[in-house]
């Protein structure tokens, strides 16, 4: 069995001082991965790829919180939206509004972090500040139609570099812009909380910048295997 026990219990110990919640990246991982580190008493899992997800989730406990971490193609969200608890990287209005419609069509409301793009790799997916403000004034003035999903923070990736400097410096952006956010649009609205920030290899100065919500796949499972 690949799961770490040892780095699951001290990855839990550094981050209850934050109250922040640990998702287990379990992609590429097998279903009995998985089930070993439910039986440990984790219940939030992500998955970066739509069509594994489907095939996992019937099979597995019904408690699980499926979170879905990946880039999302807005034809793709039917096949979740039945029982995705958590979108991370919302990029776009035309997918917001698409999980708002598949989330409506099953009765749901789907809670959705929009994704910033805050590293210097071009490769990243996301918004920049100015895109993310555009989104939000459009999501405003139709709010009342968005009622199968609530935006509940923020996402992003830091650039992968041993810079530990420019990484914090990257964290401490998206913080100062989530509290921007939080007093313009969602002043007194409690659910909009959440910054996903942090894997394994920077999660330690995520949690000490702000993030609610750290995403540990490797250090958990082991490398993945894309030999499937």
């Amino acid at each position: 069995m690949a799961i770490n026990l040892t780095t699951y219990n001290q990855v839990l110990q550094q981050l209850a001082p934050y109250n922040a919640k640990l998702v287990a990246v379990s992609k590429t991982k097998p279903v009995a991965d998985i089930e070993a580190l439910y039986q440990q008493g984790q219940r939030i899992f992500g998955e970066n790829y739509v069509q594994e997800l489907t095939e996992k989730q019937p099979v597995l406990p019904a408690d699980i919180e499926w979170h879905f971490i990946g880039h999302l193609q807005s034809n793709k969200v039917k096949y979740i939206a039945g029982f995705v608890s958590m979108v991370h990287a919302v990029d776009s209005f035309k997918l917001l509004a698409e999980i708002n419609k598949q989330a409506i069509k099953n009765n749901r409301v789907i809670n959705c972090l929009l994704q910033l793009h805050i590293a210097e790799e071009e490769t990243k997916f996301g918004l920049d500040e100015g895109e993310l403000i555009q989104l939000l004034d459009s999501w405003q003035q139709q709010q009342q139609e968005f009622s199968g999903i609530r935006i509940a923070g923020l996402m992003a990736m830091a650039t992968n570099t041993s810079n530990e400097t420019q990484i914090r410096k990257e964290f401490h952006q998206l913080q100062e812009i989530f509290v921007k956010v939080k007093e313009r649009y969602f002043a007194s609205q409690d659910y909009f909380k959440e910054r996903s920030t942090g894997m394994s290899a920077d999660y330690q100065i995520a949690l000490e910048e702000g993030s609610t919500m750290v995403r540990i796949g490797s250090l958990l499972f082991g490398e993945r295997n894309y030999n499937k």
